[in-house]
This record gives structure tokens, sequence and C-alpha cells, in this order.
């Protein structure tokens, strides 16, 4: 009798020799071989899973996975195959699993290799032949294979580790599942994917839904493990029983339980989370927790552990980083405090009239430590055995809107067990936690009965949080809403209430009002909506800080000065994208993991406040906490509200700042003119949305790329992947490429442009490459002509955003932060533009940019009579390029940019006027020595004060500054550059560094090295006669 080895064997030998068989054919020996080996054991090999992504064979005992085998053709390179993608992400998931090709069989256990063994080989001349004819080490390594558990897990991070590989196999699966259109393999999963989408997340595609839904499977068996007692055996069918304190959850478990059948694709790897959480030691995981991070909050740390191994970048998108905790510490006690000393509620959170929401409850820290909270105060008025029915009544009063289901099975698991160790669990209670899976900014609208499975319940979480949303006894709105400039939530309902309160309606031109659209913004905006329903209570969050100072946030603070009587603005700052500085110089950082700086709003509505009726003027109590992160944490651990040094402000129309500001030279400041009135015709600069693909700085690189792109013989895959470009709303690459290919003087659209400060690149500026090219203004800039370049606001200490080109300008010419504004001297208008007016002209026509109101003034205040171009005679006559000579040496007078420094950082400059004729004529000579630096149009910039001594490749590597020396290498650098020359700044930039900081990994060519000379000439010069237009200037405000 044959063993199941010689049985397998002579089986792939017979199929070997047909000469026609193919890595399927071999598939029915070998899952013969595999289920002979041990009772019950079933080795599915199902073609549709296969196609998704899954291993040949699922090895089964009793509907439990035992492990998996991937097969290969015989005879293939198993070394290489080990090193494929597929198989490292089979190793990363998948505990258990054997790689073979027929003849080998490599066992990897844990993701490391076990054991391996040959029972065949082909021989030189094509032959089978055998290696171990009595099999005795194969059979044991699948006996041994079958009999190998889940390994036991005591760390967070290795089990947050495993739980992310085996997550993100299942949301392959799921895509690759809903992308198949076989019916039967999306069955139950095309309608979760639908119930998502129609009820909670309208523009959620099937990858996300696959993310979402495999992370909600792995959190919700994690938060069921948590809560299941010890003793009890915990299985995938019975899951749903520990889930309590969420019916939503408990209902979605049940339904899993039910249609394992249906969602067989992910069940195996489902089976495996059970298998892998049942042999995790959770005592010395959450133990180790307590040592790692220095918190009482080891649920949401994990979340963060696991979310860190599963997605980063996915973690960074949604923004999804923990909320410090004593930065929720701070918010609650400080509105436990205004409670009780500002709304007669002397128990504060413990107070049963006092209703709490957060409409972005994410893992819920907040609602964490309003249990804590009121616990606290329980105990302290020695309530402690009243604390249990207390805690019945809290949890129907504290309500939490969450839109991602993972974070929202992380709450409801973190604060069932917050409950659990505060002595009051949810086990046997009909009473639900009150966090809802909803979608907090759109209106509160009851969602259709008829609806059935995941989408009924969808529909009745949605129905009860609408129900929260209507309700007008909401107190507090407390949390940390999510930041995101592209929002997703478009919805008319917030959209409305933003726009209609907080758009500006104004004179000031806004040019980019989509800042008001922000998710933050409209959190901001729902929690004064819901506080003034309520006529009266507070809301306390911590946001983006970029609404205490911007412009385009003027109407919002103006709204919240209207809504509100006292608002309490503690700045945390921490922007690293602006570069901020605490006041002694050293580094500010962020109470977050991320660049945008962050403050904590409390706005107070009194209760007898009727919506303005008897409304009084709304104080503003602000203060800034600078420095390290470990001292902001410290201060806001041990700080009361009442013991925070606080600063009272007075927002000021048109701007309403909420940060206090020094305008004391205000009067003379705004009798000047401002720049948008007096040279009106501007837009900030162009703007590709593809730099690296549209500039270079090369022009024969950029020809050759360009003519690559419109030739349609590439595919568009093909270019799509060289160049790295994707599609926008207003872009579309195919489309691009036909206009482009049928143009025949392509080339002419090759220009330079002024990328940054003394930076002249090349750009193809035109629209199928080009998204913003700003023709109507940079048609100006093809002619001969000068632009003064300036800034609408800015958000760092020092103002120097002045700039000047003579060609064509990019957004980013002065600041990486906010956009350039272009203001060309001279407007042309062509032939071609009055054709078929009665104003056609066969010329072009030049005529100045300035408004003849402020010409007219002008003139008047020197005297003199204005020219139409070029420049005057400054005795009787002055002219367009003396205006902007003159406009260029004020801007650049340091006593200026001090003096005016606060309403240089809100809005466009002014330009104070001077009635001195002489000083007029002055500061024209410098202003006009100013441009032609800048421009290096005169021949004073070869006049070079610096050296390039030491011959090498010219290869920019690392740039360092020392002792005058700039280095661009180890072995070469440029000598004689004066300190304060390498620290001058255009705007964002440090011009001598940033310039060779561009080019890094470039070879310098010849040219480049005399340019860059050229430009530490202009820069030293600058310094000299900016210094000299102060000592012209006799005295401020200039008259």
């Amino acid at each position: 009798m044959q063993t199941p080895t010689e049985t397998y064997i002579a089986s792939i030998k017979s199929d070997f020799r047909s000469g026609k068989a193919t890595e399927h054919t071999y598939r029915p020996a070998l899952e013969k071989f595999m289920e002979s080996l041990g009772h019950g054991i079933k080795a599915s090999n199902d073609p549709k899973h296969i196609e998704c992504g899954a291993p040949d064979f699922i090895i089964e005992k009793g509907h439990i996975p035992l492990g998996y085998v991937e097969t290969k053709d015989v005879g293939s390179d198993l070394n290489k195959v080990e090193k494929s993608d597929q198989i490292q992400r089979y190793q990363k998931a998948l505990h258990n699993l054997i790689l073979t090709d027929y003849l080998e069989f490599r066992w990897y256990k844990n993701g490391k290799l076990e054991r391996k063994v040959r029972v065949a080989e082909i021989t030189k001349d094509g032959r089978l032949t055998e290696v171990n004819p009595y099999g005795n080490n194969l059979e044991q390594l699948f006996r041994d294979f079958y009999i190998t558990e889940a390994p036991t897990v005591t760390s967070p991070k290795e089990l947050a580790n495993r739980l992310a590989s085996v997550t993100h196999f299942i949301r392959e699966q799921i895509i690759a599942a809903l992308n198949s259109g076989d019916p039967d393999l999306q069955k139950s999963l095309e309608g979760r994917y639908n119930a998502f989408k129609e009820l909670l997340l309208p523009a959620i595609k099937p990858e996300e839904f696959a993310d979402l839904y495999a992370q909600a499977m792995t959190y919700g068996l994690f938060a069921a493990k948590l809560s299941a007692p010890e003793e009890t055996r915990f299985t995938l069918a019975g899951a749903y029983q520990f889930l309590f304190g969420n019916k939503f959850l408990r209902r979605l478990f049940s339904d899993v339980s039910e249609e394992l059948d249906e969602i067989d694709i992910i069940r195996p790897y489902l089976q495996d989370i059970v298998s892998l959480l049942n042999r995790a030691d959770f005592a010395s995981i959450l133990a180790d927790f307590g040592r790692r991070t220095r918190t009482e909050d080891p649920v949401v740390h994990f979340y963060e552990t696991f979310l860190a191994a599963y997605d980063p970048k996915l973690r960074e998108s949604r923004g999804v980083y923990y909320t410090p905790e004593p930065v929720v510490q701070f918010i609650v006690r400080a509105v436990d405090d205004l409670l009780k000393t500002r709304f007669d509620k002397p128990w504060g959170l413990a107070d049963p009239s006092v209703k709490v929401l957060d409409p972005a409850t994410g893992t819920g820290t907040f609602l964490y430590y309003v249990i804590q909270k009121v616990h606290d105060e329980m105990i302290e008025r020695g309530q402690a055995g009243f604390w249990l029915e207390k805690s019945k009544e809290l949890i129907n009063r504290i309500f939490g809107f969450e839109l991602l289901i993972a974070p929202y099975v992380v709450s409801h698991l973190k604060l069932g067990l917050e409950l659990k160790n505060l002595g009051a669990p949810l086990e046997g209670r009909d009473e639900r936690l009150q966090v809802y899976l909803t979608n907090s900014l759109e209106e509160g609208i009851t969602k259709a009965e008829q609806l059935t499975g995941l989408g009924s319940y969808i529909a009745e979480e949605s129905n009860e949080a609408a129900r929260v949303k209507k309700r007008n006894d909401i107190m507090v709105v407390l949390g940390n809403p999510p930041y995101s400039a592209n929002s997703d939530n478009s919805g008319k309902w917030i959209t409305n209430l933003v726009k209609n309160s907080y758009y500006p309606h104004d004179e000031i031109k806004e040019q980019n009002p989509k800042l008001l659209l922000d998710d933050y913004v409209k959190f901001i905006r729902f929690g004064e909506w819901r506080i003034s329903n309520t006529h009266g209570g507070i809301l306390a969050f911590i946001t983006n800080h970029a609404y205490i100072e911007n412009p385009t946030f003027r109407e919002m603070r103006k709204h919240l000065l209207s809504s509100f009587n006292r608002i309490y603005i503690l700045n945390l700052h921490g922007n690293s994208k602006t570069g901020e500085k605490a006041p002694n110089g050293r580094r500010d950082i962020n109470v977050f993991d991320i660049q945008q700086g962050v403050s904590i709003i409390i706005a107070i509505k009194d209760p007898n406040d009727s919506d303005g009726k008897q409304h009084k003027p709304c104080d503003i109590k602000y203060a800034s906490l600078w420095g390290d992160r470990e001292n902001k944490y410290s201060i806001l651990s041990q700080t009361a509200l009442s013991e925070i040094d606080w600063v009272d402000s007075d927002p000021k129309p048109p701007f309403f700042i909420f940060s206090p500001k020094d305008f004391t030279y205000e009067s003379d400041y705004k009798a000047g003119w401002k720049l948008t009135d007096f040279m009106p015709e501007n837009s900030t600069g162009i703007k590709t949305h593809r730099d690296h693909f549209a500039i270079d700085f090369e022009y024969n690189s950029l020809k050759y790329r360009i003519a690559d792109f419109r030739n349609l013989r590439n595919d568009d895959i093909v270019i799509r992947q060289r160049y790295d470009l994707l599609d926008t709303r207003d872009w579309k690459l195919h489309e691009s490429r036909i206009r482009l290919n049928k143009l025949k003087e392509w080339q002419v659209n090759i220009r330079n442009i002024l990328y940054r400060p003394f930076d002249v690149r090349y750009i193809f500026n035109h629209s199928d490459v080009v998204e913003l090219s700003r023709s109507n203004n940079m048609k100006n800039m093809v002619y001969p002509n000068l632009a003064l370049l300036g800034m609408r606001r800015i958000r760092t200490a020092d103002y120097s955003h002045f700039f000047v080109a003579d060609k064509l300008v990019g957004k980013d010419a002065v600041s990486i932060q906010d956009a350039c504004y272009i203001f060309p001297l001279y407007l042309y208008t062509t032939p071609n533009e009055t054709l078929g007016t009665l104003f056609h002209t066969s010329e072009i026509i030049k005529k100045p940019n300035f408004s003849l109101a402020f010409i007219n003034e002008f003139a008047g205040h020197i005297n003199l009579r204005f020219v139409m171009d070029g420049q005057g005679d400054l005795k009787t006559t002055f002219g367009p390029e003396d205006v902007f000579y003159y406009a260029y040496a004020v801007f650049h007078s340091p006593t200026y940019r001090t003096r005016y420094a606060e309403f240089l950082k809100i809005d466009f400059p002014r330009l104070p006027l001077t009635s001195d004729k002489a000083l007029f004529a002055t500061l024209v000579a410098l202003g006009k020595q100013l441009v032609d630096f800048h421009l290096l149009k005169t021949p004073k910039v070869d006049e070079f004060i610096t050296t390039y001594p030491v011959t090498g490749n010219n290869i920019v590597e690392k740039v360092a500054f020392s002792s005058g020396n700039v280095w661009i290498n180890t072995t070469q650098y440029f000598g004689g550059i004066p300190e304060e020359v390498w620290n001058f700044k255009v705007g964002g930039y440090q011009v001598c560094e940033k310039w060779l900081k561009d080019r890094k990994g470039r070879v310098l060519s010849g040219e480049e090295i005399h340019h860059y000379q050229r430009v530490v000439v202009a820069l030293r010069e600058t310094i000299r006669l900016m210094k000299e237009v102060d000592e012209v200037i006799p005295g401020w405000p200039i008259l």
C-alpha cells in the first residue's frame, strides 16, 4: 500500500509526463495529499478567491483556518519567488504559510522559514526523479504545520503589527471582490458598501470603504475580546455578544456571524484575527502601554500604534492624532470651572442638567475625561456611594458624533472600559453610550425607515444623532475637530451656514475664500449654531490657529464676536510651516506631531443673552504658550483657566483680529494709498499644479519633455507614470495631450519665469500644462515692463516681502506660505483684443497701471505734471517709472517695515505720499538703484566681492556657511560672503541659501557660478541702499 507521499509523487509524475501540465494541473493531487494527513482537514482552492489575491489553498478544520499554501509551477525558482511582493505580503499577514512548486515545500512560521523539504527534482534530461521516496519528512512537515497555533503576543507593538498585516490583507480582498464584477464574490460586501455610500460618505470609493470596513472588523474583534470575560471562549460567531453599550456594533457583528458563508472571501482572515487575539497576553500588553506612554489611556495609544503599522500615510491624511491628555484635561477643567462660576452650576459637569456634545469624537478622549471629571467630583464631595446611579444618568447626557467607523469602535471600547474601571460597567444595561456613527456636519434629518440590513442600522444611528442635533439643551460643545482645507464635507446645510455667516461681504476683495471651508471652520460654525439654539453655553475646541489673524477669516471673527459674550484664545503656536519661534528666539514646538499651529478657543454665551437683543459686547481674552512641548504640557496640566495670564484684546474693524495688536500708527498708515487701490490691475502669480513638469532650469530639457508629452504615440499611462502627472478637477491629461498635439507653434510658450528671488527658470506657459496661467495679467509681462511683487498678508515676524520682476512670475516667487501678487507697471492691449470694438486699433496700446485718483493726488502733493510713459524730469514732470521707483524705495525702508509691521501682516501695504519734491527725487533715484540691482541690470553686479577658488566637480551636495565661506560640497566654496548677506531674506527665502539648496545634486555651470556671485553683490548693495533710504527720510510719517 502506498504512503500518501508516494501516491502524491506518482500523480505529479504522471501529470508532468503528459507535457501539457500547468500549475493548476497539479492542484488536485496536492489537495488530496493534504486532506489525507488529518481527520477533518479541508484544503479549499477557490479560483475566485485566488483572483482576489488570496493564497491558492486555505487549510481549515471545522471552518477554523490552520494555515495557507501558495503554489507555483513545477520547477519555479522558489528563491526568487520568496522575495516577490506577493510572498512578502503573505509572510507579514499570515502566520502559517507553505510555499511550494509541488516538488519543494517551504514552511514559514510567523514570517520566518521554519523548515523545507524536497521530494523530487527535475533532472537535466527533463525527467522527474524522487529525492525522498518514503516521504516521512514531508508528511511530518504538514502535520506540524496543521498543529501550529498563532503566536503568543506579549507586546503592544507586536500585536499591532500582526493585526495591521492581517487587516491590510482583508482590505485587499474586499477591494478585489468589489472590483471583480462577480456577484458571488461581492454578495453582502457590495450591500455594505452601498449602505456606507448612501448614508454616511457619498463620495466614498470602493478602496476607501474596504479600508474602513477592514479596520472596523479588526477593531471590533479587538474591542469584543477586551470586553469578554477571561474564562469565556471567544469566537468569530459569538464576538458580537461582548460589544456592550453599542447596539449598532452588536448588530454589525451579529450579521457577520450569521453571514459567514456570504463573506467567505474574508472569513478565514477574520478567524486568524480571533486566533491571534486568543493567544495575546492582554495583561502584559496593557501593562506595557502604561510603562511606555506615561498615560492612563492604553486603548487609544494602541490604535495609534496600529494605524502607524497599518498605513502611516492614512493616519496623516485623516488627521488621526491622539489629542494630548494635558490639552484635553485643560479644556475639560476649564469647562467645568466656567459652568460653576458663570452658569450657576455648582456641580459643574456633574450637574444633571448639563448636556455635553463632542461632534468630532474620534477615539473618545474628551468624553473619557468628562466621565472622569464627574467621577472625581462625586468622590471629592463624598458621594462615592451615589456614583453608580450618577453614571446611569451621565451616559444619557454626554453625546458624541463620529464619521469613521474604526475610531467610533475605539471610542465605545474606551468609554466602556473606563466606566467598568470606575465601577459602573455597561453589562446587562439597556442603556447605550450616546456616541453615534454619523456626519456631524449634515443637517439633522431622519433617514428612510424602509432600509434593510446594515443600511437600516446606519439609518437608525443617523436618526438617533439627528434627534440629538435637534435638541435645544446642549450646553457644552467640546473636542478636537479635524483640519482639512480640501474638505469632503461639502453638504449644502453646513456650507450655507458658513457662507451666510463667515464669508466676507465688505469692500475688501477676497482672493481665497476656500480657507473658510476648512473642516475646522465648519465645526466651529456647527458649535456656534448649536450653542445659539440652546440660548447659552460653552464652545471649547482645540483647532488650527489660522483664524485668529488671517484676513480671510475677518467675517468669521466678527460673527463669533456677535454670538458670544466672552472668548478665551490660548494660542499654543507650534507652526513649523511659518517657522514660528518663541519670543526668546528658541524653537517653538507643537503639542501635536503636525506642522500646523494650533490654539484653544473657549467661547461663552451667557444664558440671559437672547441672540443679540440684549447682547453685551464680547470681550476677548488672549494668551500664548511658547517653547518646548513638555513645558506646554506642564502648564496645561497644572494651570486653571483663571490662572492663565490673559491679555485683553480689542478687535477692530475691518479685520477684527483676535490677538492683541499695536496699532499706534494706524492713522498715519491709513493715510497712505493701498497698493491694490493705486495699482488696480493685479493677480497672484502663475500656479502650475505640476512645477516639476512645467518648469525647468534648462530650455532644452523642458522642450524635450513637452515634445514627449504631446507625442500621441506614447500611451497616456506611460506619460502619466514617466512624469508623475495626476488629473485634477480642471485638468485632464488625455484631453490636454490631444489639444497640445494640434498646436503647431507650441515652442513659443516656453518663456522665462521668476521662480524664486534671483532665480529665473523656464516655463511652458500654456493652459494645457499650466492650470492657473493668470494670462489676463501675465500677458503684460511679455512686453517691456516692470512688476512690483507684494503680499496681501504674511505669517512671519519680519516683513521683507517686496521684490521686482520684468518677466513672468510664479505664485511662490516671494514666499511658499502665501501667494505672491504681481502688480505690472504697464498694461498692454493688443490689436486682437480691440478687434470688433469701437476702439479697434492696429497698434499695441500701453498705459500705466495707476488709478486716476491716485495720480491726481500725488501730482498735487509734489506739484508735478504726470507723463504717461517712462520717467519725467522731476522738475516739472514725473512718470510711471518714477512712481514705481519711489514706491520701491519706501517699501525697502527698514523703518517703514518695523513701524507698520502689524498692518503689513494683515493686508496689502500702503504707500505714504510725500509733498517734498526733493525727497521724492532722492527716493526715486534710490529706488531705481534697488530695482537695477534686483534685476541684475547694472554693471556693478560684475564687481565681485567673492571668490570661487577651488576646482572640482561643481556638484551642490551640502550647503553650509562658515566664516564667510559658503560650501557647496566638501572641497568647493564661495568665499568672502558677508554674514549679513548670507542671512538676508527676500520674503520667506534666505536668498543665498535657497538658491543653492534648490540646485542640490546639480552640477553648477560656469554661468551659474557667475550668477551666484552677482547676486551676492546685489544683496550687499541692497543692504547699503536700504540704510540710505532710512537716512534720507527726515521723519515719520513721511510728509
